[in-house]
């Protein structure tokens, strides 16, 4: 019903609504009449059950009745008026049911106790740097000056085809975007162990409520007309939403469905669409924030004994590709203001961008516990266990490469405006070692 167990909100209320507070959100306004509502689909479930016997009863004595030949009008009657009031308590607690979901599906998840208890990304901890920020004979641009400069970067002819926060790639630009993604994917299927998946780009509603973004998040994505208009708490297989990142085909492989070997470690390169709603007026320029982007994504399935180790692989796993191609950054502990509606924690890597002279997010690293194997169904079944048990997902980018393409552009630009290619990547460029400046 939810993703959280109504059974564990119900008897540990005052934890959630503490944890609710730690995320720097208002218990009341997201638990509202929870307890009222409880109680009365309780107390609602109970009544219809003693009149259900109440009812069996009866029947058992119109049988005995007809059998001797005594009148059995009255209880008939009596038996007519009892189901109404059954059907009645059912239309009730149906309704109930509806406003308890309601309730339940706007609560996030909680956060690990390892978590820091922060009020806004500045309460965010460094945990780890790696690199050493370079240093320049002149003032570094920004990728979007370079990009333009060499001809492989267009964002007004992206602008004319399509509108706002696209860009065009072109010549080496499209190659080194192509480079990237194949690198990213045979590092982890190679020396990480991922099995590489190819996912559809379009999902229906019920993967996204798997993972989370439905119902709170449906103003961050883009719906294809063609279906019936979204409602909260109807999730439908026959409708179709551009997927915002791999994580939600990826996860929703094995929604409904009981495992029997974990971990399973998955990675998938795909296109992601993001409407980018409330970021009005925010990273205009660039590719920072696009409405289209492409992403390899690491997710996760594991036992949840083993799920904070299998995070910090997951984290690891994300880093060498920045370390294999020489970008400095940074790993931050998010503070539980900061984390995602899902998330029970999240390690955000943050590469460093000497054109704009900041350290930007290029991978969020997050466990989710049980979180969305509930809302999924996704469980497993222990060696020798006759019960089958909800497994934990993980998930992170490994990485996001548009992100990884712009903080190459900024690292590795020269002095002439040209940008040399990391030796990691030259095999994938077909052996050139430079982007110079393109003509279409």
């Amino acid at each position: 019903m939810s993703m959280l167990d109504l059974a564990f909100v119900r008897a540990n209320l005052p934890l959630v609504e503490e944890k609710l507070r730690a995320r720097g959100a208002d218990p009341a306004a997201i638990l509202g009449n929870f307890v009222e509502v409880d109680e009365n689909r309780r107390a609602a479930i109970t009544a219809s059950e003693i009149l259900r016997a109440s009812q069996k009863k009866i029947s058992e004595q119109v049988g005995q009745a007809k059998r001797t030949g005594t009148d059995a009008t009255a209880l008939m009657q009596e038996s007519t008026a009892i189901k109404e009031k059954i059907e009645a308590l059912a239309a009730g607690v149906e309704a109930l049911d509806t406003a308890l979901r309601t309730i339940l599906e706007q609560i996030p998840n909680l956060p690990n106790d390892s978590v820091p208890v922060g009020k806004s990304e500045a309460d965010n901890q460094p945990i780890k740097k790696w690199g050493t920020i370079p240093t320049f004979a002149f003032t570094p641009k920004p990728h979007w000056e370079l990009g333009e400069a060499l001809g492989i970067l267009d964002f007004e002819r992206a602008a004319k085809i399509s509108g706002a926060r696209f860009v065009v790639h072109f010549g080496q630009g499209a190659r080194l975007e192509r480079a990237l993604a194949n690198f990213m994917l045979d590092l982890h299927t190679g020396a990480h162990g991922y099995t590489e998946v190819l996912p559809p780009n379009m999902v229906n509603s019920k993967s996204l409520y798997g993972t989370g973004q439905l119902p709170k998040f449906a103003a961050d994505l883009f719906r294809c007309e063609d279906g019936e208009p979204f409602v909260p708490g109807q999730y439908r297989e026959n409708d179709h939403w551009l997927i915002p990142t791999a994580e939600v085909p990826v996860t929703n492989l094995y929604r409904d469905e009981t495992l029997e070997q974990l971990p399973i470690s998955l990675c998938a390169y795909t296109p992601c669409y993001r409407s980018e709603a409330g970021s009005y007026g925010k990273d205009v320029r660039g590719m920072i924030r696009q409405h289209q982007f492409q992403k390899v994504e690491l997710v996760k399935f594991t036992k949840p004994e083993d799920s904070y180790a299998e995070h910090e692989k997951l984290t690891s796993d994300a880093e060498a590709v920045l370390e294999k191609l020489g970008l400095p950054y940074r790993r931050m502990l998010l503070c539980t203001a900061d984390m995602g509606f899902s998330s029970a924690k999240t390690y955000d890597l943050e590469v460093w961008l000497p054109g704009q002279g900041l350290y930007r997010e290029i991978s969020s690293c997050s466990n989710f516990e049980s979180f969305q194997a509930r809302r999924a169904n996704i469980r497993y079944r222990p060696a020798g266990a006759k019960k089958s048990e909800l497994v934990h997902t993980l998930n992170g980018s490994g990485l996001a490469v548009g992100r990884t393409y712009l903080a190459i552009l900024e690292n590795y630009q020269q002095a002439d405006g040209t940008i040399r290619i990391p030796d990691a990547l030259v095999p994938y460029m077909n052996g050139e070692t430079m982007i110079t400046k393109q003509g279409v």
